[in-house]
């Protein structure tokens, strides 16, 4: 298979920047989050499981509005059929169709891992395994979490401050934005400078407004209604549920999520934040590449 990058063209008419590296039989595509993030936390994912013994071709993609692919003019009304649950999903698709893979793994962090949950719901005949980093399957319980995480490291006047300038929808707010940045260097990169900073903020902001909404701990938008917790126990396929020790996902979830799904592994990451596979790479990869070689070798016992 070609290495390097190779732009694909959708049945829509978009394109997709895609990326692979490594070598090998065994295939995995790798999902950013956001939505509206890119792909750069994967770039050496062939590279760090190579370290590990394992040889594994790494595709990985923009998704559509991100970063190198193309970003639609959502504020036209018929693109916004593109910012769907569906639409992402069958993307995923498409992407593995178009690259001419099958019987693959599929890892997806924070948002990716909400499109891998029902990638092996809708799609599981074409995986071999799942791996879910730092996702839960409900909405609910996590923003339970990350408020009590703003609970405690924020003080009582920054936290009033905070829950003010959310009720006037003054995200803007630079003082607030400080506050937020807090949040993001203790559970979200807590590797710092952070590896995929840019000079620029290179967030697809339509995308991740229609999902997401200012920031990583106010939700605004459609995931407020992200609920697959009664779908889990149908999913057949061997996977890996793996978060970061210190981050903004309920660990409690993570491993309700493990016990859930038929076929399951809890792994979590010391030092972790939600970006694990960075802030702590020798164990991220360890877990991922011991849980690829289990399914390949026939020894995934769950």
């Amino acid at each position: 298979m070609k290495q390097g990058t190779t732009i694909i063209t959708l049945d829509n008419g978009y394109h997709l920047w895609t990326n692979t590296q490594g070598t090998g039989d065994i295939h995995l595509l790798a999902l950013h989050g956001g939505p509206g993030g890119n792909h750069e936390y994967w770039e050496d994912t062939a590279k760090q499981l190579a370290k590990q013994g394992l040889n594994v071709q790494v595709h990985m993609y923009d998704q559509l509005g991100s970063w190198y692919s193309d970003q639609p003019d959502y504020s036209k009304p018929e693109n916004q059929k593109l910012l769907t649950y569906d639409y992402f999903l069958d993307e995923v698709e498409e992407v593995r169709q178009k690259l001419g893979i099958d019987h693959f793994y599929l890892i997806g962090q924070s948002w990716g891992g909400a499109l891998v949950q029902m990638y092996s719901l809708k799609y599981g005949q074409h995986l071999k395994g799942a791996i879910i980093s730092s996702m839960v399957d409900n909405i609910d319980e996590y923003v339970v979490n990350v408020n009590k995480i703003r609970e405690k490291i924020m003080t009582a006047d920054q936290l009033a401050y905070m829950k003010q300038v959310e009720a006037n929808g003054n995200y803007d707010d630079a003082k607030y934005q400080g506050l937020v940045d807090i949040l993001n260097k203790g559970y979200v990169d807590r590797k710092q400078p952070a590896a995929i900073s840019h000079l620029i903020d290179t967030t697809a902001t339509d995308v991740y407004g229609a999902f997401q909404g200012d920031n990583e701990f106010v939700i605004t938008g459609k995931l407020k209604e992200w609920d697959v917790r009664d779908q889990l126990k149908n999913d057949q396929v061997p996977t890996l549920v793996t978060f970061g020790e210190h981050e903004t996902m309920p660990l409690a979830t993570g491993k309700r999520m493990a016990e859930t799904i038929p076929h399951a592994r809890w792994a979590t990451t010391p030092e972790g934040g939600h970006h694990h596979m960075i802030d702590n790479a020798p164990v991220y990869y360890d877990h991922l590449a011991t849980f690829i070689r289990d399914v390949e070798n026939d020894n995934f016992n769950d």
